[in-house]
């Protein structure tokens, strides 16, 4: 069993190791940067790059294993596991790319991306499912913030990219075959259960602004300086001290123990008031029962019935249903309209933005943007800003107003309907836009999702109904990226070059009839995920009226006992 860390400053360091956990997970999105590598090396077209871009989707969201091992494992088991994936996958796939292996067949190269991106369901689980638990009261922060790094991480893998390892798709892979390991290594002893905090605390709340404030700093450092690096041409010299400057704002998380460390603030004076009955008995049950281990049904009524017979149960022989807000197991969560009107509405927000994501290098070149690492750098920056944005603002929302965070999806979704037809328009000058819109509404999904799934369905068993939500992500990419945008790009580079035919992956599409009909298509998604989430709004407000009455989160009494 694993021991809870006590004290103060435990959790802090926790989050700091988190984001270099999140970043390494964001490896999944780096696809655009050695697709082309691929395409060309495999000779594939471009429905056959699709389903590897589908490959990348299902094994950074495969996390139904992640998420029943996170109540049985210790967190750094689970950062192991992961690090193992990127070792063996991301190396398979490196060494096809180099040619070290030449004609290596495409069912292996598809399995092999499909280890190596599972790396981030393993990494990302891990460390949000324990930090979630460390900061219960703060949860769609702790979401936005690790949500947020994650979004980050393509910037910080494009910068390294276009820097340090010169532009190099094979160099990016061996990094990430190395790389990813190694940070595992170095941080996995910290991203462990600490004790809680179970009451508003100012400086708690001050210490989260810095982080926030840090990470925007940062991904206004990796958007400025991949844009002079592609106006101005920077030096060898200037990129590694960039490089190095970045990492600087990559550890400034730390800076929260180590000061709490130099400048002990003692909580304990005559007028402290000591916490209630209930935050008691949460702290005793998380440091007797840090990793949630899964409960056992059968066990349960057999219990039940021997208390029966031996005269201790006279009522409530029947174990009474949770309500929504209380800890449910994932089968029981599995039969509620929630748990499906929540996964419809998140699987049409990122399926449709994964679309885009997975197809970005294509879109740019059809549009005339031969260099495309500015597009996938602006994308990461505003995928961080809605994921961080989105898990700030639905906080303060929740928190001020009882507003359920769904409303957030809605207004996003909104705005994505509208993007597509801009994408779908084809107009010039309106490409950086749309992308950096879609990077905000496609990052606020997330950000939106995983702290209402806990309020809806406990933290409990959050890591498999987390995970399995997270299953809209490459089920998207299969629909919308691999069988419609594959096709309808490969439908009219075939007209466009009538000599290659629609298989062959020579053949380019230039012009915007080469996703116009994704894009409608991607636009119609959007306006029915709008539909079912004011359902889903409408019908989860009590929901959050109850559980921010008081204006701050209460914990339910199933999580108590």
């Amino acid at each position: 069993m694993v021991r809870v860390k006590e004290g103060s400053r435990p959790p802090w360091v926790g989050l700091g190791a988190a984001v270099w956990v999140e970043i390494a997970a964001g490896c999944a999105y780096t696809f655009p940067l050695y697709s082309h590598a691929l395409k060309s090396a495999l000779k594939l077209n471009q429905q056959q790059l699709t389903l590897l871009g589908v490959a990348n989707d299902v094994g950074e969201n495969f996390g139904l294993l992640p998420g029943v091992f996170c109540n049985r494992l210790a967190p750094w088991i689970s950062l192991l596991i992961g690090a193992a994936c990127s070792l063996v996958g991301f190396g398979a796939v490196w060494l096809a790319v180099s040619q070290v292996v030449p004609s290596m067949p495409y069912w292996l190269v598809w399995f092999a991306l499909c280890v190596a991106t599972n790396s981030s369901a393993w990494l990302g689980t891990a460390a949000l499912v324990t930090n979630m638990r460390n900061f219960p009261l703060s949860r769609g922060t702790v979401a936005g913030i690790l949500k947020g790094y994650i979004g980050l991480s393509a910037a910080v893998f494009t910068e390294l990219y276009t820097g340090v390892l010169q532009n190099s798709s094979t160099k990016l892979l061996l990094f990430m075959t190395l790389g990813i390991p190694v940070t595992c290594l170095l941080v996995m002893y910290f991203v462990r259960p600490c004790t809680p905090s179970l009451e508003d605390d100012s400086s708690e709340k001050g210490h989260f602004v810095f982080v926030q404030i840090m990470s925007v700093l940062l991904g206004l450092f990796l958007l400025t300086s991949t844009v002079l690096d592609d106006v101005l041409g920077l030096k060898r010299s200037i990129t590694y001290l960039l490089s190095g400057f970045m990492i600087l704002l990559i550890l400034a998380p730390f800076a929260i123990p180590i000061k709490m460390t130099l400048y002990p603030v003692n909580k304990k004076s005559s007028n402290e008031v000591l916490p209630s009955h209930e935050e008691s008995l949460l702290v005793t049950e998380l440091e007797t029962n840090p990793t949630y281990p899964e409960s056992d049904d059968t066990s349960e009524d057999v219990d039940i019935l021997l208390a029966e017979g031996e005269g201790a149960v006279q009522i409530n022989k029947k174990k009474r249903k949770p309500r929504r807000g209380e800890d449910f197991n994932f089968r029981q969560a599995l039969v509620k309209a929630d748990f499906w009107l929540l996964f419809m509405v998140y699987f049409l927000g990122v399926g449709s933005g994964v679309t885009v994501l997975n197809n970005l290098a294509q879109i740019g070149i059809a549009a005339g943007v031969d260099d495309t690492t500015i597009l996938l750098s602006l994308f990461s920056f505003c995928n961080f800003v809605g994921r961080l944005g989105g898990g700030g603002v639905s906080e303060y929302f929740v928190r001020t107003k009882m507003l359920p965070r769904p409303v957030l999806m809605t207004a996003t979704q909104i705005i994505m309907v509208i993007t597509y037809l801009l994408f779908a328009s084809g107009f010039n000058g309106t490409l950086y836009a749309s992308m950096a819109l879609l990077g905000v509404c496609y990052g606020t999904q997330f950000s939106v999702m995983i702290p209402t799934a806990s309020e809806l369905f406990g933290l409990k068993h959050f890591g498999k109904i987390f995970n399995f939500m997270s299953l809209g992500n490459p089920i998207g990419a299969f629909l919308f990226s691999s069988i419609l945008a594959g096709y309808v790009y490969d439908a009219e580079a075939a007209k466009q070059n009538p000599g290659y035919g629609i298989n062959n992956s020579s053949a380019t599409c230039l012009g915007p009839n080469c996703f116009r009909i994704t894009f409608f298509v991607l636009s119609g998604l959007c306006a029915l995920g709008t539909i079912l989430s004011v359902i889903l709004t409408v019908r989860i407000k009590p929901v959050y009226q109850m559980l921010y009455a008081g204006g701050s989160f209460r914990m339910s009494q199933s999580s108590l006992h």
